[in-house]
């Protein structure tokens, strides 16, 4: 509309697109080469592109929102996301919205509101209470550990906004997953792995626990510690064990540990996803072996 506006016929639009002059970004939007490629290369390029083209038809008041500005925020988020792109709207304006796109109906504080990659979308601590309001409670968890890990946003403004949303849909879970949730967890297999541990009715461990060894030296860092029970659990990802000399230094590290009096857990990604009540029995036969006595951890 705005080439239109400016003088350009349909005609003419097409034939800078055949020069390479115009790049099609969306239904009716076009963007530059230069500042396509631009956008290309930055984080969660594609989406904050399609995006940008979203918003330049949209209401005034539009933004990006759940695991669209979860994307551009460059969150983690768990498991395939929706093909289609979340938008937010306020109060009394059209609930109508281009293919593609799913609208939001709700209020949008000033605070709630941040430009990113130059477009409007939510702020980290709304993005996460609005994810962790409409998804399960790990998925929200698994939001909520990202943005607090890469310091994007804090308990406190995550609770913040939830005190400002007290009456909405599922702010009960959203409450839960801000008071549960930890900056200390490194990766979405220890967030996933925390939930488990949870709903198994395990004690909460002590995440990143530098571990003493014989005779008090460093054996090295543990992702989970129940110190009472002397056990630590680790979370294997994928590509632990792909380094033959990394898999011997854990060999070498776990029977340290073992000698200096703990017990030591490790589970997969399947198993905590797929078998997570024999992860949590593991765990509590470890307990039994390591005892309730305390040991010196440095």
């Amino acid at each position: 509309a705005e080439l239109i506006a400016g003088g350009c016929s349909p005609t003419r639009i097409r034939l800078l697109v055949r020069r390479g002059v115009l790049v099609p970004v969306g239904y009716g939007t076009y963007a530059r080469p230069a500042v396509a490629a631009k956008v290309l290369q930055g984080p969660a390029g594609a989406q904050t592109l399609r995006m940008a083209s979203v918003l330049a038809v949209a209401g005034p008041g539009d933004v990006g929102s759940h695991h669209s500005a979860a994307a551009i925020h460059e969150l983690d988020l768990l498991g395939q996301q929706p093909g289609y792109l979340a938008v937010t709207r306020p109060p009394g304006g059209s609930q109508k919205a281009r293919a593609g796109v799913h609208v939001h109906v709700a209020a949008l504080p000033g605070g709630h509101v941040t430009v990113r990659s130059g477009i409007r979308v939510t702020s980290v601590a709304r993005t996460v209470v609005d994810l962790a309001r409409t998804s399960p409670f790990r998925d929200g968890v698994v939001v909520a550990d990202s943005a607090l890990r890469s310091g994007q946003t804090s308990k406190d403004e995550l609770l913040a906004v939830v005190a400002e949303c007290a009456k909405w849909p599922g702010i009960r879970r959203a409450r839960m997953v801000a008071e549960f949730c930890d900056g200390q967890s490194e990766s979405v297999l220890e967030s996933i792995s925390r939930v488990a541990f949870r709903d198994h009715g395990l004690p909460a461990p002590e995440l990143q626990v530098w571990v003493g060894g014989e005779e008090g030296g460093i054996a090295g860092r543990a992702d989970f510690l129940w110190r009472r029970y002397r056990t630590i659990g680790e979370a294997d990802g994928a590509v632990k064990y792909a380094d033959t000399s990394r898999a011997i230094s854990q060999l070498r590290r776990d029977a340290a540990l073992r000698r200096a009096g703990f017990q030591v857990v490790h589970f997969t990604w399947y198993e905590i996803n797929k078998v997570p009540h024999q992860v949590a029995a593991s765990i509590r036969e470890a307990f039994r072996g390591g005892g309730r006595q305390e040991h010196t951890v440095a």
